[in-house]
C-alpha cells in the first residue's frame, strides 16, 4: 500500500469515528443527559381512505372500531370448536377475541355526495364526515343499507337529521319489515324521518352509476350497491359478510346477527362469486379497515386479500 492509500485510509477511519462519535456520546458519554421516558400512544387506526373510481371519488371512513370477546358466539356457529380454532390458527388471529371495524362510505360523483350508512351515532358520523373534508351539510344523500344499529345510529339525534340537506333512500323490503319490528333504535332514529325516505328496488338507480343490489338474509332486505364509473367497478357489500376470515372465508357459516341464516350463505356465495369471477373490488362495513379488497375463490369459500394500491394507480 503507498503511502498516499495510507492516508487516505487513516482520513476515512477518522471521519467515521467523528461521524459516530455524537451519538455514541449521547447514548454512554460521561455527563450524557438520559433520554426522558415517553409513554406509549397506543394503536392508530386512520380515519379515512380515498380512491379514485372513474370520475367517482369514494372515501371509506371510519366511525368507530372495538374489540369484542368471544368471537365464537357470533361468527362460526354451526362450526366445531376445533374448527374455528384451526381456521383462526391459520390465519394468525385470537380465538378469545375479534376487533369490529364500522366503515360508512361517502361517494362523491361529481354532483352529489353520498353517504351509505351512519355508523354509531351522529357525533361519530360527523366527526368522520369532516375527517374525509366535507361538512354534514354538502351530503345530498343518504343511503341505508339496512337497519342494523351500527348502520341507522348516526342518521338522527331525538328527531333532529344529522344532514339536513340529504334525501334519504332505503330498500323497500328493508323498510316494511322494520317498521312493523318494534324495534327500539328504528323507531327513535328513522322513524320520525319516515316522511323524507324514498325507497328502492332490486336494480334500482340511486344516482347514475350506482345501482342497488338485493343480498337479503342478514335482513330481509338488506342491500348493496354496485358502483360503476369510467369503466371501473366497486360494489358496496354492506354486511353480506362480517369477518374477512369467518363470514368471506367461510361463507356456510353462520352468524349470529344474520336473521335468515342460510339465505344469508346464499347472498354471500353468489355475490363474492360474481365478484371473483370479475375481478371487482368491495368496501365491507366491517372488513379491517380501510375496508377496500378483493375476493377469489379458494377451496369451498373465498379468501380475502386487502387492497394495497391498485385502485390509486387507474
Amino acid at each position: 500500500m503507498t503511502n498516499m492509500e495510507k492516508n487516505k485510509m487513516t482520513r476515512r477511519n477518522a471521519l467515521t469515528a467523528a461521524a459516530a462519535l455524537p451519538l455514541a456520546t449521547g447514548l454512554t458519554g460521561a455527563g450524557a443527559r438520559p433520554a426522558a421516558a415517553q409513554p406509549a400512544q397506543g394503536p392508530q387506526v386512520p380515519r379515512t381512505y380515498r380512491v379514485p373510481l372513474g370520475d367517482f371519488e369514494v372515501t371509506a371512513m371510519m366511525a368507530g372500531t372495538r374489540t369484542v370477546p368471544e368471537p365464537k358466539g357470533t361468527f362460526g356457529l354451526n362450526a366445531s370448536d376445533e374448527e374455528f380454532a384451526e381456521v383462526s390458527k391459520a390465519a394468525h388471529i385470537p380465538t378469545d377475541k375479534a376487533q369490529f371495524f364500522f366503515t360508512p362510505t361517502l361517494v362523491n360523483t361529481g354532483s352529489a355526495v353520498i353517504l351509505f350508512d351512519t355508523g354509531l351515532d351522529p357525533a361519530g358520523i360527523t366527526a368522520a364526515v369532516e375527517a374525509a373534508g366535507y361538512a354534514p351539510e354538502d351530503v345530498t344523500h343518504v343511503v341505508i343499507t339496512h337497519m342494523h344499529g351500527d348502520h341507522i345510529g348516526g342518521l338522527s339525534d331525538g328527531g333532529t337529521p344529522t344532514f339536513a340537506n340529504a334525501a334519504l333512500l332505503t330498500g323497500q323490503e328493508e323498510w316494511n319489515h322494520w317498521t312493523e319490528a318494534g324495534n327500539d333504535t328504528f323507531e327513535s332514529k328513522v322513524r320520525p324521518l319516515e316522511d323524507q325516505f324514498s325507497f328502492l328496488g332490486n336494480g334500482e338507480e340511486v344516482a347514475p352509476g350506482i345501482t342497488s343490489v338485493l343480498a337479503p338474509g342478514h335482513t330481509p332486505g338488506h342491500m348493496c350497491f354496485m358502483l360503476e364509473s369510467g369503466g371501473q367497478k366497486l360494489m358496496l357489500t354492506a354486511d353480506l359478510a362480517n369477518h374477512y376470515v369467518w363470514s368471506v372465508g367461510k361463507p356456510d357459516w353462520e352468524v349470529r346477527f344474520d336473521m335468515d341464516k342460510e339465505l344469508a350463505a346464499s347472498s354471500r356465495r353468489k355475490i363474492f362469486g360474481t365478484l371473483a369471477e370479475d375481478k371487482t373490488p368491495f368496501i365491507g362495513y366491517h372488513m379491517p379497515f380501510p375496508a377496500v379488497g378483493y375476493v377469489e375463490a379458494e377451496g369451498d369459500g373465498f379468501r380475502y386479500m386487502p387492497h394495497s394500491y391498485q385502485l390509486l394507480m387507474t
